[in-house]
């Protein structure tokens, strides 16, 4: 029915500034299920013609569009007849279109709501002075209030948690928000006249419908799929866009056929399974990258390590789907959702040995007690209660019986017929594990983001977790380019290289946690180089893609060169050492990251600032290298400027570097066993300083 589904999170408030915030206008643009990146706007102004402009751009690609707002349409009955003279909300809308003024930091809404109070003789319907100055008519709060029509709409009366729209300030006030929206989908009205209707007040017969739409209808499935650090406006556009754009023909059908031609009503109320369907539960559309997330700020030349790192974490999101998995399965995943535990750990009060079990503890001394009949196993249950002053049987993971809060070890204890004789003191409780002493049912046990360990694993199982929502792998596309590559144990020729970067990075990335995709070689070709890159996403569906060799400025770097051309592009000259510019960019809306063809270099960059990358985009968040001092094994001067990274490995209780810091001498990798870092200032180290060791393990391998 509708080609294109715009929906817009509204704001009753002034200008939010330029950075995106929450508790603002937030669209989102969805088609055919997959929703583009959400959209921050400002202020109302800014969001009128954004609007504006999207409808105009959509209609003129022959589009049709819905376009929902996250506030009231209408009214309970009988308010707009006292306002306007006529029963049609829509002349109620013009109405409020003449008098309602607004400015990006200023807005007459309260003093509008107070003169409606003072016409109609009460201090009500509307409520909720915002402002600290009193207005004429406007109570602050409902202490006393009149309201002279009915306080709800039918449909908030049936859709859980909705906010009256009298309400014009405080947690729930979607009256402000339908105040200062309704003017603006009326002046839209007017500039769309011959081509936008209104739903539920008029005939869908025009190539542009507004519809009015509540994202907490799915308030569960928005929850679950808000991505890690995702302004929560901005995730609610996004999932409900994807879900109505999402939906099958019959079932948007269904929920146009509902509605109150007077009061207005929420698409998709009672047909919220509809829409949670639609979302192919386990498997939502992430948002997008934008083209320019790589961009460096004005007047940036060389860039240093920490500062390229923070805007790599600053700029990235989770571009992984979400899937659900069985624990069996779950092994390097990434979770998506925090875990809880479903059962406690213990689930029952057990001994921890093998022993006699009893109640209360002992003082000092020798203390006799009768056996009470039977014993308590591990997967039993005892049958009945242990006396007071009688002990029982109990094995190792027993539940213990009623009666029994103490063990004591069999190795201490002497049988003699059917009593059991044993020293004291004896501690109440000793032996024992107290239900849940480990984990409590409902306690979080593992935090969205963590890549599960086997341990992980036991943990899940032993409180009940069968099934886990993790983020599928990320696919991750390596390609090595240029002229001088040759495969590995093929007739190289004279002036050729085998190319050693593409095993190193598919076995870097494989360790790493993500599925890595063989890409091949490509030659100095641009035209070969953009075929192989469009093929990476068509064919083989990568998140992202790691290049080696052609990211600098020279005639024959055509990975940079090729990201210039697309538009989406940045050289980043990182004071590292090994390494050159790193050339990070956009192909097609997935991440490239241009990496050095030196092997050396390339390791390094891949795991200095690839790695952590892309695992922010797997979901697993920024994971930064976990390094440790230890005395240096070596003598190094260094001069100020850039970072340094020297192959290095643990022996005899100091760190010690590869002979040669040369960037050709592969063989170093395979020697070392991690990185020194040393700062970007000047360094002198001498033996037994204290250096930065990072190993293999803290780099994620």
């Amino acid at each position: 029915m509708f080609d294109t589904v715009i929906v817009v999170d509204w704001s009753g408030g002034n200008d939010r500034g330029p950075t995106p915030k929450a508790d603002a206008i937030w669209a989102c643009v969805a088609r055919s299920g997959t929703p583009e990146a959400p959209v921050y706007l400002r202020n109302r102004q800014v969001a009128e013609a954004w609007i504006g402009d999207m409808l105009q751009a959509e209609r003129t690609a022959g589009r049709r569009v819905l376009a929902g707002f996250d506030f009231p349409f209408g009214y309970p009955r009988g308010f707009a007849r006292a306002m306007a003279g006529s029963d049609d909300p829509l002349a109620l809308w013009d109405w409020f279109a003449a008098r309602i003024e607004d400015a990006p930091k200023a807005n007459n809404r309260f003093d509008v709501a107070g003169a409606i109070n003072r016409s109609l003789g009460t201090n009500g319907p509307f409520w909720g002075n915002g402002l600290k100055r009193d207005v004429d008519g406007l109570p602050r709060t409902k202490v006393g209030y009149q309201n002279p029509f009915a306080e709800r709409r039918r449909a908030e009366k049936l859709a859980k948690g909705a906010f009256a729209v009298w309400q014009l300030s405080g947690a729930g006030s979607v009256g402000s928000q339908a105040l200062m929206g309704l003017p603006v989908l009326a002046r839209l009205r007017q500039r769309f006249a011959d081509d936008l209707t209104v739903w539920p007040f008029q005939p869908l017969d025009a190539g542009i419908a507004l519809v009015e739409v509540w994202p907490s209808l799915i308030a569960p499935e928005i929850a679950a799929q808000t991505m890690p650090d995702e302004i929560k406006d901005a995730a609610q556009v996004r999932v409900l866009a994807q879900a109505l754009s999402a939906l099958p023909p019959a079932e948007m059908e269904a929920m146009l056929a509902d509605g109150d031609a007077q009061e207005g009503w929420i698409l998709g109320l009672g047909h919220e399974n509809a829409l949670r369907a639609a979302l192919t539960p386990g498997d939502p559309v992430p948002p997008p990258l934008s083209n320019d997330c790589f961009a460096l700020p004005p007047g940036v030349a060389w860039t240093p390590v920490d500062e390229a790192l923070a805007l790599l974490q600053e700029r990235l999101t989770p571009v992984a789907r979400v899937e659900t998995c069985t624990v069996q399965q779950a092994l390097g995943r990434v979770l998506a959702a925090p875990v809880t535990a479903l059962r406690s750990n213990p689930p029952r009060p057990n001994t921890a040995v093998d022993g006699y079990g009893f109640a209360g503890g002992r003082d000092a001394g020798v203390h006799v007690l009768p056996l009470t009949d039977g014993r308590a196993a591990a997967g039993g249950d005892f049958d009945g209660t242990v006396p007071a002053g009688h002990a029982v049987r109990v094995l190792t993971g027993a539940a213990l019986p009623a009666g029994v809060d103490t063990v004591v070890l069999q190795e201490d204890v002497t049988v003699d017929g059917g009593r059991i004789a044993f020293n004291g003191p004896v501690k109440a409780g000793a032996n024992s594990r107290r239900a849940g002493e480990d984990v409590a049912a409902g306690d979080e046990i593992l935090p969205q983001g963590r890549r599960l360990t086997p341990a992980d694993l036991a943990l899940l199982a032993a409180v009940g977790v069968g099934t886990v929502q993790v983020f599928a792998p990320l696919r991750v596309g390596v390609l090595s380019t240029g002229d001088e590559l040759s495969e590995a144990g093929s007739d190289a020729g004279a002036t050729q290289i085998y190319d050693a970067n593409r095993p190193m990075l598919l076995g870097l990335l494989t360790r790493l946690g993500h599925e890595a995709v063989d890409l091949g070689r490509v030659a100095d070709d641009r035209s070969a180089l953009a075929a192989a890159l469009d093929g990476a996403l068509d064919g083989a569906g990568v998140d992202a893609i790691l290049t080696s060799g052609g990211a600098s400025a020279g005639d024959e770097d055509h990975v940079s060169a090729l990201l210039r051309d697309a538009g989406a592009m940045a050289l980043w000259r990182i004071a590292v050492k090994p390494g050159r510019p790193l050339a990070l960019g956009m192909w097609n809306g997935t991440p490239v990251f241009g990496l050095p063809g030196n092997p050396v270099a390339a390791m390094v960059c891949t795991l200095v600032f690839a790695a952590p990358a892309l695992g922010l985009l797997a979901g697993a968040g920024w994971q930064a290298p976990q390094g440790f001092e230890v005395p240096a094994g070596f003598e190094k001067s260094k001069k100020p400027g850039r970072r340094e990274y020297l192959r290095a490995r643990m022996r005899g209780g100091v760190v010690e570097v590869f002979r040669s810091e040369g960037s050709g001498r592969i063989s170093g990798l395979s020697w070392a066993e991690g990185l020194v870092e040393l700062p970007d200032g000047a360094a002198v180290v001498k033996p037994g300083d204290p250096v930065r060791f990072i190993p293999w393990g803290g780099l994620g391998l």
